[in-house]
């Protein structure tokens, strides 16, 4: 009776300790339909992410997700290549469903003095005001070899979130620091990741 009453306890005990958070998978219209779920080994906290794409300063779309999350999920920042901008917001705590809200809009960006180039078609010889805390330029090229030059946000240019944005065409991005540091020659090491659309973050985790 000891030896199964100790079996039970190692194979109920885990379970019974685990996170709970709700999970709430991004729909058309941006809605979701809230659940709750037991977070597996390794997610340390429940997390709630908004990805809103715009243009210029009008949104044009949102996705929204609940889920358990790592720490490594847990980013901010926006990424900018002149028509197009794409800001991550995600709020994560620690306790069981403490991710109800969602997190609100970004505050509306002021250009923080930083400026690179941004591209029309194949010249990429615009400059581009970059926003809020996107200390960095960008440089891409996607499969359709279009170059897109820009602005991004520290954690954007993170090998760590790079993992975390699965998204539909491979390119390479570039990130570097400097003033128009995002010329035609080339800039840091690039990291694979996938910017079609833009940005996704878990949302296909």
């Amino acid at each position: 009776k000891m030896l199964l009453l100790f079996i039970f306890s190692i194979v109920l005990l885990p379970k019974a300790f685990t996170l709970r958070c709700y999970e709430c998978k991004p729909q058309a219209g941006g809605t979701c339909t809230e659940t709750e779920k037991h977070c597996s080994t390794g997610e340390d906290r429940c997390g709630s992410f908004r990805v809103i794409n715009y243009n210029g300063n009008s949104k044009v779309s949102e996705m929204k997700k609940k889920s358990c999350a790592m720490a490594a999920h847990c980013v901010q920042g926006s990424l900018d290549f002149g028509v197009n901008r794409t800001a991550i917001v995600s709020e994560c705590c620690n306790s069981d469903l403490c991710n109800k809200q969602f997190p609100p809009d970004p505050k509306q960006s002021n250009p923080n003095g930083k400026k690179c180039y941004r591209c029309d078609g194949q010249t990429c010889t615009g400059t581009l005001n970059c926003k809020g805390d996107e200390d960095h330029c960008v440089s891409t090229i996607g499969d359709q070899k279009v170059p897109m030059k820009g602005c991004a946000s520290k954690q954007i240019c993170s090998k760590t979130t790079s993992t975390l944005l699965p998204g539909a065409t491979p390119s390479e991005i570039n990130c570097c620091e400097g003033n128009y540091c995002n010329s035609a020659s080339s800039t840091s090491a690039g990291i694979l990741i996938l910017v079609t659309p833009l940005i996704s973050l878990i949302f296909l985790s």
